[in-house]
């Protein structure tokens, strides 16, 4: 085993993931380069062999036990094991996510305690978020977003929710937004009226929905700024984004909430209301902090 190997054996992904996250300003350059490429593809890494899966990564087949035994595995099939693991956890039916809810002896979990594991949830997330959330970026991002001419809001599957509240506010608050939805399959002709005057602001969490950091990616390539939220150093919006917030919510029988990206989300529409009614907004866009 590695001397630099973790002192734990991570005993699921949760902990392999924070493992990576603790880590991932002293990793080697190519132990950091798949271990980015094992959270962006967790997918790949439970099912592919360690040969295509080292052609993808872009890196050798030495790298991925070297990255194993650095995490304290004793080879790259351990490794590979939490990733499957986690992968049938994701893959559960919401048959399989309630059997979780039962007490002891087999019988389903009253209303009450179903409510209450979901507000420990939800405080445990806030918690995390009041204690590491950084107020300068914080700042920034509702300065970019109060600067833009048309803030374009970008979402989909279970972050969507959160992307139609910041419409909804945003539009009550009086600055003109574009939730990027079409039953007619409009989306790319939406954001093609986004320029470098607008702003996106874009949630997605892992694993990430391809078409929201593929329509992210184009727009940042045209220099729109982005503005993200999402739930990992790793996560492709992390390397694209202008600004972007780290969000991990906690969970209960498998089902996640949403509390702390909600509140995050009322505190942006809020914050860019704020700042167009004291001026600081569109109109005075000399550049992005």
């Amino acid at each position: 085993m590695s001397e630099t190997a973790v002192a734990e054996l991570p005993r699921d992904f949760d902990e392999l993931r924070a493992s990576i996250l603790s880590q991932r300003e002293s990793l080697p350059k190519r132990i950091a380069q798949i271990a980015a490429y094992a959270l962006d593809n967790p997918d790949e890494i439970a099912f592919g062999t360690a040969a295509s899966i080292a052609v993808s990564a872009g890196v050798q087949p030495s790298t991925l036990i070297r990255f194993a035994q650095h995490l304290g595995f004793d080879g790259f099939t351990s490794l590979q094991g939490v990733f499957r693991a986690r992968l049938r956890e994701r893959n559960s039916s919401y048959e399989e996510r309630l059997n979780t809810l039962r007490v002891g002896d087999g019988t389903a979990a009253g209303n009450h305690r179903i409510l209450d594991g979901f507000l420990t949830a939800s405080r445990k997330s806030l918690d995390v978020m009041s204690r590491t959330i950084d107020e300068a970026t914080l700042d920034r991002a509702i300065d970019v977003l109060a600067r833009a001419e048309t803030i374009y809001i970008l979402a989909r599957r279970r972050s969507y929710p959160v992307a139609s509240y910041l419409a909804y506010a945003l539009g009550k608050l009086q600055v003109r937004n574009q939730l990027v939805e079409s039953a007619a399959g409009l989306d790319p002709e939406m954001i093609a009226f986004a320029t470098p005057k607008d702003a996106v602001l874009v949630i997605s969490f892992s694993p990430y929905a391809p078409a929201t950091i593929e329509d992210a990616r184009g727009l940042a390539e045209r220099d729109v700024p982005l503005v993200a939220i999402t739930d990992s150093a790793f996560s492709p919006l992390a390397s694209i984004a202008k600004l972007w917030f780290e969000v991990a919510e906690a969970d209960f029988g498998g089902f996640r909430t949403l509390a702390s990206t909600m509140a995050l989300s009322m505190a942006l529409a809020v914050g860019v209301g704020e700042a167009r009614r004291a001026g600081r907004g569109r109109g005075r866009r000399g550049g992005h902090a």
